[in-house]
């Protein structure tokens, strides 16, 4: 399935059930109106701090983005499901995308967390743009090094390294230099 365009328009759909209009959920979202509309329409996908704001305008789970089918019951994510992914840019609606997320919970009804495999590929930035929204966060290096600015400390992680730390905190996780990365990454927002 290519999920690179379903997120865009499950949020055009989300937001017209509920008449909430693009000025109205760029507003409440933190967001500006050329990020909104650049998101319903595909252009890009933004990080997931944007995307979280917008669900919860919107009253609903991250995952909602990304769902696929909805099962009660467990769910089980296939290792050769590989093709399952999504780009996600920074925060720069300009910058290339180098995070590839692959949901490992997609067909899970009503789930709490969002557990994601992502590949993180290394960009040259010397300024990063922190965010922060409501929730916690749980990070485990699979291979490589990534660094991570939490508030006004700097973490190194190799493989083998976690972190969980509560998202509230202005925070950016990025590939160390020189290095791409490979994380299992467990989000969770309250609705």
């Amino acid at each position: 399935m290519d999920t690179s365009n379903i997120v865009g328009e499950k949020i055009k759909m989300l937001r017209e059930e509920r008449e909430i209009s693009r000025e109205k959920l760029a507003e409440e979202s933190g967001l500006t109106l050329d990020q909104i509309a650049r998101i319903e329409d595909n252009v890009n996908i933004p990080s997931l701090s944007p995307l979280i704001k917008i669900a919860r305008v919107l009253g609903v789970r991250l995952g909602t983005f990304l769902d696929g089918t909805e099962e009660a019951g467990p769910t089980i994510c296939r290792a050769n499901s590989e093709g399952d992914t999504i780009s996600f840019s920074n925060n720069d609606p300009d910058a290339h995308k180098h995070m590839s997320y692959r949901s490992l919970s997609r067909d899970r009804k009503d789930r709490h967390m969002e557990p994601f495999m992502i590949d993180v590929e290394e960009i040259e930035q010397a300024n990063y743009e922190l965010s922060s929204h409501e929730g916690e966060e749980f990070i485990f290096v699979l291979k490589g090094k990534m660094e991570v600015f939490y508030g006004d400390q700097t973490y190194q992680l190799n493989t083998g390294d976690s972190i969980y730390y509560d998202s509230v905190v202005p925070h950016h996780i990025h590939s160390a230099k020189g290095n791409n990365a490979s994380i299992l990454a467990v989000i969770y927002t309250p609705i």
